[in-house]
């Protein structure tokens, strides 16, 4: 464990002691979302990301000790385990030197060298690997091991025998293979070529080669999945002398008479069991590679997209386009509660958008709907237009309405779903995704927690991913965006209670149906009465739970049930009360903290300084949603299309997705916009997510349209000239 503390601390630059600490609070079965808010006096700090890197790391070196001491138990079971052997063991800082060590003694499967040690040449491959001085001539030596019942019938037979031996011995050396492995890195080459003339999205990589040091995960990603599809062949290049010199100089000792015996069984050995070896694993390590930066990019896209400020407390119409089975519509108040439902068909013809235009003019009119929020689908233009003819009726009659376009990314994943039908059984699948589409331009995070995170659509390949990697990464960016926001005890879903720090689908529901049963929570300590939610899960979740109806004012702040006593023991030093707090009384505590002095108050409340700071901040503003202070969404009430752009227009837009080479930006006109990566910012940027965030509301100028392709170029940079 020591040792283990050690590597993370140096990995991560972090005090031993507080690496120590977060381990023994995992290892006790704390959550990250409660162990980042709750015990950062344990930590210095860390945020939730960086816990979630150490956790992850924790979990890989853990597995490397396990493997360590098997192969070690293993080597020390055949009887061939040495002291310098041991030390190796305990060196090795990957997976891959481990199994380096391991190789000479794993069981192997019957090779040609197995073949030639039952022959009984293993000592004639012996004294020639030995080189030493006065070895005789390999045709001089191998005559004392032609043996016709063994089958080793000439010697040639011992020859040919005793290379395949020494050929294996050479592949199976760790040193060798770390030291080729380098080489590869630097010097290896990936290329492809197109297996035939058939035109394909694959096409930049029809005659492509790339240092190995310099392919970008995107590259990898892609050329991987045109291997699969049988439009690419690929294959790993190394100048063959560069690595020969490299296996030379590892195997040959001087120039015996076994010399050129010795070079050939090293070609033979490179040729036919390392390099072929090498590179299954470079490439593997480079789809690891890309697949890890993959993931982490679709998580850094997930956490704002979560993160966008809600519409609140607005009735909102959800609209969702589609030509044969026309436009769905779903009407929805402010609390997210179904008021209407309709199917129009807009497309069908002029008189047909006529009619749509009447019968939602009559449901705006009657729930007073404010805006529109239209999915990003089929026939999502057309929709767009009527909808802006009806936003310009309605602005002659004095109501304002406007509309955003919504991605409609997982929602008929969703709408198909067993939770769907169990929230809306009342409603057909297509009824279902327009009240999704509604419910996610007024709460943005509560309705996408019911999609799986990989449907969502905020990333490149997410399908050519390690479905449990991209999944477990996936679901803790959305635990902990759901409990940075907090969650109103009251009207969540079961959906987003199971996203909570210490809930499990199970309890979520007991709680829907505890609230059900009983009325709405008046308290937290009212949650401590659901069934199977224990004292554990009620110290992880209990936080992140508002409960807005509780007498007790601080039940709906994110200070935990644990500080409470603290909390009232600050505002009484300070000179406030609970009540100051609940009518929004409160001076600006931290500033008067700062005079009185944070460490002196911390250590008259015995608290710690961060949760001195966390309490204060919560007492100021109660029942706060972090994400108000967020750049808020683009709400629209005219149209533009493809073809009203022209180059120099500048724009106001949304970052919709980050990827590797740039963002795509909507701009209203349906189609998003490529900012590339050389487009971003006048200074050097090495990745796109430096400097962007999903959300991010930019102004870009546009530099090219082609419209048959439906290819929009922007620019942030020369928007700001």
């Amino acid at each position: 464990m020591d040792e283990i503390v050690r590597i993370l601390a140096a990995e991560l630059g972090k005090d031993p002691k507080h690496i120590e600490n977060v381990i023994t609070l995992l290892d006790e079965g704390n959550t990250i979302p409660f162990i980042a808010r709750y015990r950062k006096e344990m930590h210095g700090a860390m945020d939730d990301t960086s816990l979630r890197t150490l956790e992850t790391r924790l979990q890989y070196l853990r597995g490397l000790q396990e493997r360590r001491d098997t192969i070690k138990a293993a080597i020390e079971g055949q009887g061939k385990l040495t002291p310098e052997l041991e030390r190796s063991i305990a060196r090795a800082s990957t997976l891959a030197e481990l199994e380096d060590i391991y190789r000479p003694y794993k069981p192997k499967r019957r090779t040609r060298a197995t073949m030639a040690r039952e022959k009984g040449l293993t000592p004639l491959a012996e004294l020639l690997f030995a080189q030493k001085p006065g070895t005789p001539a390999p045709e001089q030596a191998a005559k004392a091991y032609v043996d016709a019942e063994k089958g080793v019938e000439s010697v040639e037979d011992a020859l040919k025998g005793a290379g395949d031996i020494i050929a294996e011995e050479i592949s199976d050396s760790a040193a060798l293979r770390k030291t080729l492995r380098l080489v590869v890195r630097r010097h290896g080459k990936l290329r492809s070529e197109a297996t035939g003339e058939e035109d394909s999205v694959y096409r930049l990589y029809y005659d492509f080669v790339q240092p190995v040091a310099r392919m970008q995960g995107h590259q990898v990603l892609a050329i991987n999945r045109g291997e699969k599809e049988k439009f690419l062949k690929v294959s790993l290049e190394l100048d063959h002398d560069t690595a020969m010199q490299t296996v030379y100089n590892a195997c040959i000792k001087g120039n015996t008479n076994a010399a050129d015996f010795i070079r050939q069984a090293a070609e033979d050995a490179y040729d036919r069991l390392i390099f072929p070896s090498l590179e299954r694993e470079i490439r593997g390590d480079l789809t690891d590679s890309a697949c890890e930066g993959a993931i982490g990019q679709f998580a850094l896209n997930l956490r704002p997209l979560l993160m966008q400020p809600p519409v609140k407390g607005k009735v909102t119409m959800g609209l969702d386009p589609g030509y044969r089975n026309g436009c769905k519509v779903a009407v929805v108040d402010g609390t997210g509660k179904v008021l209407d439902t309709t199917v129009v068909y807009p497309t069908f013809s002029e008189k047909k958008k006529q009619e749509a235009i009447e019968s939602l003019t009559r449901l705006v009119e009657k729930d007073n709907v404010e805006h529109l929020a239209i999915g990003n689908g089929t026939a999502s233009r057309e929709t767009e237009q009527m909808a802006v003819e009806l936003i310009r009726k309605e602005a002659k009659k004095g109501r304002n309405l406007s509309y955003m376009i919504v991605s409609e990314a997982g929602a008929s994943v969703y709408s198909a779903s067993p939770l769907a039908a169990e929230e809306f059984p009342q409603f057909d699948v297509n009824l279902r995704s327009a009240v999704s589409i509604a419910r996610r331009l007024q709460d943005p995070l509560a309705e996408l927690v019911k999609i799986e995170p990989k449907a969502i659509g905020v990333g490149q390949y997410q399908h050519d991913m390690p479905q449990k990697r991209l999944e477990e990464t996936l679901d803790g960016v959305v635990e902990d965006c759901v409990n940075a926001v907090g969650v109103d005890v009251n009207t969540a879903s079961a959906s987003l209670l199971r996203r909570v720090s210490g809930l499990t689908a199970v309890t979520a529901k007991n709680i829907v149906s505890y609230r059900e049963e009983n009325g709405a929570f008046t308290s937290r300590k009212q949650l401590g009465k659901v069934p199977k939610l224990g004292p554990k899960a009620f110290q992880q979740c209990a936080g992140f739970l508002r409960v807005p109806e509780s007498k007790d004012i601080l039940d709906n702040t994110a200070v935990h049930p644990e500080s409470y006593g603290a909390a009232k023991e600050l505002l009484s030093l300070m000179g406030y009360s609970l009540e100051d707090v609940r009518q929004g009384k409160l001076g600006d505590i931290s500033k008067e903290l700062q005079r009185y002095g944070k460490e002196k108050a911390a250590k008259e409340l015995g608290i710690g300084v961060p949760t001195l700071m966390d309490v204060a901040s919560e007492l100021m503003k109660p029942g706060r949603d972090v994400r108000d202070s967020l750049p808020q969404p683009v709400l629209r009430t005219d149209v533009m299309e493809i073809k009203d752009l022209k180059p120099g227009m500048v724009l106001t837009g949304t970052v919709r997705n980050v990827i590797d080479f740039g963002a795509f930006v909507d701009i209203g006109v349906h189609q998003d916009g490529l900012v590339h990566i050389s487009e971003i910012a006048d200074h050097y940027v090495k990745h796109p997510s430096q400097v962007l965030s999903v959300g991010d509301v930019v102004k870009v100028v546009v530099l090219g349209v082609d419209e048959k392709k439906k290819r929009i170029s922007l620019s942030i940079k020369q928007a700001k000239k």
